[in-house]
């Protein structure tokens, strides 16, 4: 018992010791990387909180991405050069002004929340990851609690009520969220500092699935994003410097378009499977934006595209090394129907081989009136050259009157000749007929028997 005792103890002395050990080589694992993320940080400057005037804020809000995986809720104020959250449980985040890039205001319109989405020019730490986009949201849906828990019919009159005050709950967010939003404007501007919120146009929106899910996408003024799901989608139009459409084909129902950054070292942004229905609204809207967009059948291997214009030196120039020899400038040979002025000089060549040929119609056809004319014009000449030979024989008008009585005697005989020989077929042909229906008589009609009537 001795011995087996104090080896089940050593062994549980090993096992806590190696705990400890995997416990601390993890921690400092985590402050080498921690360290090493806020190496790249760029320093903020510090909150100065306004004392003086009342200060902006909105009350019960959701904060996304949240603090070590709990929900995050808390209040947001408005300073003198930044934004403050103080969550529930004294977590507190900044937000200076000069780091905000983009700031957008998304109102609840067919959606179950309303937010503020700040897009910022340099990450900063949120717990123990670095973050370039915050938001604070407040849901709807949550926020309208239903009367009883019970399930209802549609035919309950209480719907009706419950529809008209999450309708009024919609106003009442939207209106509280617009008006911190120009309090914020105001403030920032006050304190020399330039901000303004962009809303996103939903009439321009359309679905993608720009990670692993499919999402509402919508473009604001200077972004294309997706605010609603995480994680978020923003993308700065000012960084875009040209759009691909891929699987653009009559057999496909839906597309993919592809981003390009002007940074050649970083790569794309996707949006796949986007319904066919949005691309023309899509193209539309590149084109409004004043964004170059060509289209392909097929998926590219964009790092290998990426890595080869990143080395070409010559990219945006029409010529090679040389500038003598031709080649596509720029983005050009994306192209799936060749270029726009080549598409227009191949019209050109159609429209002057069209004009050719009804040239060629033209002037067959004026041959051929002019052959006609010149056929009318001999046939008229052949009578007056026949006149001539008349005139030419030396007979005069007694003589040509005397051959024409001539003629028309012997017309005459012969016109009763043949009407004499065709009276005479016809009357054989009537005795023939007569002996035909004399040889076989009708048969007698036979006489209806009396009918005798019975006496009673």
């Amino acid at each position: 018992m001795g011995p087996n005792t104090l080896s089940l103890q050593h062994c549980m002395i090993i096992n806590q010791a190696f705990r400890q050990i995997s416990e601390l080589r993890k921690r400092a694992r985590q402050k080498e990387l921690r360290e090493l993320e806020e190496a790249n940080l760029v320093k903020q400057a510090k909150l100065v909180r306004t004392k003086t005037e009342r200060v902006p804020r909105l009350s019960d809000l959701t904060m996304r991405p949240v603090f070590a995986g709990r929900k995050t809720q808390g209040n947001l104020e408005a300073h003198s050069n930044g934004l403050r959250f103080i969550s529930m449980r004294g977590e507190i985040v900044d937000i200076m002004y000069p780091n905000i890039k983009h700031a957008i205001f998304q109102p609840c319109e067919n959606e179950i929340m309303v937010l503020v989405h700040f897009h910022l020019r340099h990450p900063i730490m949120l717990g123990k990851k670095k973050q370039q986009d915050i938001q604070f949201f407040t849901e709807v849906i949550d926020a309208s609690q239903t009367v009883d828990a019970g399930r209802r019919s549609m035919y309950d009159p209480d719907e009706m009520d419950d529809e008209q005050r999450e309708r009024q709950l919609r106003r009442k967010l939207n209106e509280a969220f617009k008006e911190f939003c120009r309090k914020v404007e105001n403030v920032a501007k006050k304190n020399g500092f330039s901000l303004e919120f962009d809303i996103p146009y939903r009439d321009l929106g359309f679905n993608g699935n720009p990670h692993k899910e499919m999402v509402f996408i919508q473009p604001t003024l200077n972004c294309l994003v997706n605010l609603t799901e995480t994680p978020f989608f923003v993308v700065n139009l000012s960084d875009v410097d040209h759009v691909h459409f891929e699987r653009v084909t009559f057999m496909s129902k839906a597309f993919d378009i592809v981003l390009i950054n002007k940074d050649f070292s970083k790569q794309p942004w996707r949006v796949d499977m986007i319904p066919n229905d949005d691309k023309e609204s899509i193209q539309e809207w590149l084109t409004d934006m004043e964004l170059s967009y060509t289209e392909g059948p097929m998926n590219l291997n964009w790092k290998q595209i990426m890595g080869t214009v990143a080395g070409d030196d010559r990219f945006y120039m029409d010529t090679e090394e040389d500038e003598v020899t031709k080649k596509e400038a720029g983005w050009s040979f994306l192209r799936m129907f060749g270029n726009d002025e080549e598409e227009s000089d191949d019209g050109d060549e159609d429209d002057s081989e069209f004009s050719e040929g009804n040239d060629q119609e033209s002037e067959e056809s004026d041959e051929e009136e002019e052959q006609s004319e010149f056929d009318s014009e001999s046939e008229s000449e052949s009578d007056y050259d026949a006149d001539e030979d008349l005139e030419e024989q030396g007979m005069d008008w007694d003589d040509m009157e005397r051959e024409a009585a001539a003629a028309d005697r012997q017309k005459r005989k012969r016109d009763d000749v043949d009407d004499e020989v065709d009276v005479r077929a016809k009357r054989r042909g009537s005795r023939g007929g007569a002996q035909r229906r004399g040889s076989a008589p009708p048969p007698p009609r036979r006489k209806a028997a009396p009918i005798k009537r019975r006496r009673r």
